[in-house]
């Protein structure tokens, strides 16, 4: 998608106008149908979702994660690949990768997880964008930490 006159560049506290409203609807149709979610609360979820992109897009290697709850939104686009991509790309300026968080404490936890969920929130409130707060309870099992991955940032 271009912006362009008549697509104005979204506000940032507005996540939803990141993306076009049909993909949105779509998104948030697809979340009500597997998650059993009304269409508020997927909305509600879809906006969250991203909004941590956002943040992930302002704040590279600052190892951001989703709650648990935010990562099945983050799940959902990821299977839009193109429109997930060409997001990624206009958004963040690289592709925002899904990794998963492999290392779990004896609970069950992720390891990590209320620190970064605390970035993550913290992170999402300097950027000024919305936080619903009730969903991000729990962290989820993946994140954008450039941990190995190819397209890690190189330091020196």
């Amino acid at each position: 998608m271009t912006i362009t006159a008549e697509q104005p560049t979204p506000s940032i506290t507005e996540p939803e106008g990141l993306i076009s409203p049909d993909l949105f609807r779509r998104l948030v149709d697809r979340i009500v149908h597997e998650q059993h979610l009304s269409g508020k609360d997927a909305e509600r979820l879809l906006s969250q979702t991203l909004a941590f992109l956002k943040a992930c897009a302002l704040n590279p290697g600052a190892g951001l994660a989703p709650s648990r709850t935010v990562d099945v939104g983050w799940h959902t686009f990821v299977l839009y690949t193109r429109e997930y991509a060409e997001f990624c790309h206009r958004v963040a300026g690289r592709f925002i990768h899904h990794t998963p968080n492999d290392n779990h404490t004896s609970d069950g936890t992720a390891d990590g997880e209320a620190a970064s969920i605390g970035t993550t929130v913290e992170a999402m409130r300097a950027a000024s964008l919305p936080v619903d707060i009730d969903l991000w309870a729990s962290a989820g099992d993946c994140s954008q930490c450039h941990q190995g991955c190819h397209d890690s940032p190189r330091t020196v």
